[in-house]
């Protein structure tokens, strides 16, 4: 994390704030403020502070609302105080993180929220931007997400283009086949199988996997497989789901729901950083 915060400031500063070095005192010290500019659901204190602090390590940061938490427009959420120069050449930096990562926090809440009656899982999925993904996925569960895998390395997940070289490799077309061997190669992770019709979901349930995964599916089919099911193993639906959808998916009786865009298309919160006045003199 240390490396992607100073690559961002690197990205931003390059040979140094000109505006600020040029127009503020070096001496200038300074109080300010993050607030929210309309309700969200915070995330991404700690990597604020961390900006602020690989800026400028004299400058104090303090969380007034921690992750997680909904705010309310016009709440303050942070106050920072010390150097003016290392405040005003952190900001945008700070800020960037602060709003994508509430961004995704406030998406992946309202989903959370919607299925709240079906106790259905909300998942992220893979589809996080390229070095972000620790974050991404620490959003989601502010917004009591769930993460899904964090890899390829700690689940197995056969999708169609696996099966389809597993089969002409092995010459075999059995999924229980291909969750076994997947299971001897790697016996300590879950497995999950991507499924598209009825006589998959049996070939692939007489090895048990952990999850079944339907994907593209409308509520009809969803429901016809959770009653097919009938609890032996855990089933995720993803694919073509909206907010306008997702009650109807949860309604069917699947036990998570995946969503790439809670992370892959979110919009960015709106955060803003103020200076407070000078207090009078005394």
């Amino acid at each position: 994390m240390a490396e992607l915060i100073r690559c961002a400031l690197v990205e931003d500063v390059a040979s140094g704030d000109a505006t600020t070095l040029a127009l503020v005192p070096d001496a200038a010290e300074v109080r300010a403020e993050i607030v929210a500019r309309h309700t969200c659901v915070l995330a991404g204190q700690p990597i604020a502070e961390a900006v602020f602090a690989a800026g400028d390590d004299s400058l104090t940061y303090e969380a007034l609302a921690p992750d997680g938490k909904a705010v309310a427009a016009g709440e303050r959420v942070a106050l920072i105080e010390g150097p003016a120069r290392g405040i005003l050449t952190a900001e945008r930096t700070a800020l960037n993180f602060m709003q994508r990562l509430t961004g995704i926090a406030s998406q992946t809440a309202m989903f959370v929220d919607a299925v709240d009656e079906f106790g259905t899982l909300i998942l992220d999925t893979r589809k996080t931007t390229p070095g972000y993904r620790t974050l991404e996925k620490y959003a989601v569960r502010c917004g009591g997400g769930t993460n899904h895998r964090i890899g390829l390395y700690d689940r197995i997940m056969i999708k169609d283009n696996h099966r389809a070289l597993w089969a002409r490799e092995s010459g075999s077309v059995s999924l229980a086949g291909a969750v076994r061997a997947a299971r001897e190669a790697y016996p300590d992770l879950a497995v999950e199988v991507e499924i598209e019709s009825e006589s998959e979901f049996m070939e692939a349930m007489e090895a048990l996997p952990e999850w079944i995964l339907l994907d593209n599916m409308g509520p009809d089919r969803l429901r016809h497989f959770v009653e097919l099911n009938a609890g032996r193993t855990r089933l995720e639906a993803s694919g073509g789901i909206t907010f306008e959808n997702v009650v109807e998916i949860a309604a069917t009786g699947v036990d998570a729901i995946s969503l790439g865009c809670l992370t892959h298309s979110v919009k960015a919160a709106d955060l803003s950083l103020e200076i407070l006045p000078a207090p009078p003199n005394t």
